[in-house]
C-alpha cells in the first residue's frame, strides 16, 4: 500500500515551545507512526509580519513543492502571504490550519488588525479546506467567508499526567504556563494579584521572554512597581521535566488570556487534576467546565481579583473546583484520537464537524 503524503508549512522553529507549535508536533508524529510520507517546509520566523525577502523564499519554497500535492499551511503564514497562496492554488491541493485568526492577537493597532483580517480573508478564499482547533476559531472564520461546510475541527489532545500534589501548605502555589506576549494577559493577572497581597500565595510563571522582549520587559518592571518582586517569579522557558515539576507543585493554573483558540495549558493542567482561574475569552469556555474552573471576562482586573479573593479564602470551593477538575480530566481528548481526525480531515476537508 503506498503512504499517504502531506506537505506542511510552518513560520520559524517547529520546536518553539507554544501551543501551536506543540500541536504541529503531535499531529506530524501522529501521522508519520500511521505510515505518512510528513515533510515540514519550514519559513522564516518573521511571519506574520514578513519581509519582502521572505516573502520571496515563500514563493520559491512553494515552487519547488510537485504539482498535486497536498499542502497544509499554518495561518501564522497563510494569512500573511494571500498572493502567493492564490497563486498557488491551481497546482496544489490547499488546507489551512488555522488556531486563532491574526487580526484577534492582542496589541494591535487598529489599522494593522484591519490588513491582517482583509489579508487572511483573502488567503482563505483559495483553500480547499480549513482545519481549526476548536468550534469557537471554526465558527469565528465564518466572517472571513469560510463557511462550516469548508471547515474540520480538530481538538488538540492531551497526555495522561501523574495528580499535582500541591503546596502541601496555607501557601497556595499559583501557575501560569504562557509565553510573555500580551495576549496572555499577565499584566492583568499581576494587577489582580496586588489587590489580593494580603492573603497567602506565590506565582509560577512559566514561558519564554524572547518573543516579545520589550513586552517581557515591562511585566519585569510593573512586578517591581507592585511591589510583588518576591511572590511572583519569571521563570522563563523550561524544559518538560521542570514544567512537570511546576505542574505537580502547583493548587491551581492561572490564565489571564484575552483571547485563546483552544487553551492547551489548560488542558495540561486538567490533566493533572488542577483547578483553573482563567478568561471567558476565545474557546477557554468549552475547555475548562465550569465546575473545574472560576472563570471571568478578559481584561477585567477587578473580577479577576475577586476570583483570586474567592479561591484563596474558601477551601471548600477549591475542593469543588479540584473535583470537577479531575471529572473532566477522565474525558479529555487523547493525542491518538487527534491524528486519527486530522488524517481524516486532510482526505476529507468538506466534512462538517463540530
Amino acid at each position: 500500500m503506498t503512504a499517504r503524503r502531506l506537505d506542511l508549512v510552518i513560520p520559524g522553529d517547529l520546536a518553539t515551545p507554544t501551543g501551536g507549535y506543540a500541536y504541529a508536533r503531535r499531529i506530524i508524529a501522529g501521522l508519520s507512526e500511521r505510515g505518512w510520507r510528513i515533510q515540514v517546509h519550514a519559513l522564516d520566523a518573521s511571519f506574520p509580519r514578513p519581509s519582502s525577502a521572505s516573502l520571496r523564499e515563500a514563493e520559491r519554497l512553494l515552487g519547488r513543492i510537485p504539482a498535486g500535492r497536498t499542502l497544509v499551511i499554518d495561518g501564522l503564514a497563510l494569512g500573511a502571504m494571500p498572493a502567493l497562496v492564490e497563486a498557488a492554488a491551481p497546482r496544489l491541493d490547499l488546507i489551512a490550519l488555522i488556531h486563532h485568526p491574526l487580526a484577534l492577537e492582542t496589541g494591535l493597532e487598529p489599522a494593522e488588525a484591519e490588513r491582517l483580517r482583509r489579508s487572511e480573508f483573502r488567503a482563505l478564499a483559495s483553500v480547499r479546506g480549513v482545519i481549526t482547533t476548536s468550534r469557537v476559531t471554526a465558527d469565528g472564520l465564518t466572517a472571513y467567508g469560510v463557511s462550516r461546510e469548508r471547515t474540520r475541527v480538530v481538538e488538540p489532545g492531551t497526555d495522561a499526567a501523574p495528580l499535582a500534589t500541591g503546596s502541601g501548605c496555607e501557601r497556595l502555589n499559583l501557575l501560569c504556563v504562557a509565553t510573555l506576549t500580551p495576549r496572555k494577559g499577565h499584566a492583568i493577572l499581576f494587577e489582580a494579584l496586588s489587590r489580593v497581597r494580603d492573603l497567602s500565595w506565590r506565582l509560577a510563571c512559566v514561558g519564554s521572554a524572547q518573543r516579545d522582549p520589550a513586552h517581557a520587559q515591562a511585566l519585569r518592571a510593573r512586578i517591581g512597581a507592585l511591589d510583588l518582586a518576591d511572590r511572583i517569579q519569571l521563570v522563563g522557558q523550561v524544559d518538560a521535566a521542570a514544567l512537570a515539576n511546576h505542574y505537580q507543585a502547583a493548587d491551581a493554573c492561572v490564565l489571564a488570556s484575552h483571547h485563546e483558540g483552544y487553551g492547551m495549558v489548560l488542558a495540561e493542567a486538567l490533566a493533572q487534576g488542577l483547578p483553573i482561574l482563567s478568561t471567558t475569552a476565545g474557546a477557554i469556555v468549552h475547555t475548562v467546565p465550569e465546575t473545574a474552573g472560576l472563570l471571568v471576562p478578559p481584561g477585567d482586573v477587578e473580577a479577576m481579583a475577586a476570583a483570586l479573593r474567592r479561591f484563596l479564602t474558601d477551601r471548600q470551593l477549591r475542593e469543588r473546583l479540584r473535583a470537577g477538575a479531575l471529572r473532566a480530566r477522565a474525558s479529555l481528548p487523547s493525542w491518538n484520537a487527534a491524528c486519527d481526525a486530522f488524517a481524516d480531515a486532510v482526505a476529507h476537508p468538506a466534512r462538517v464537524s463540530g
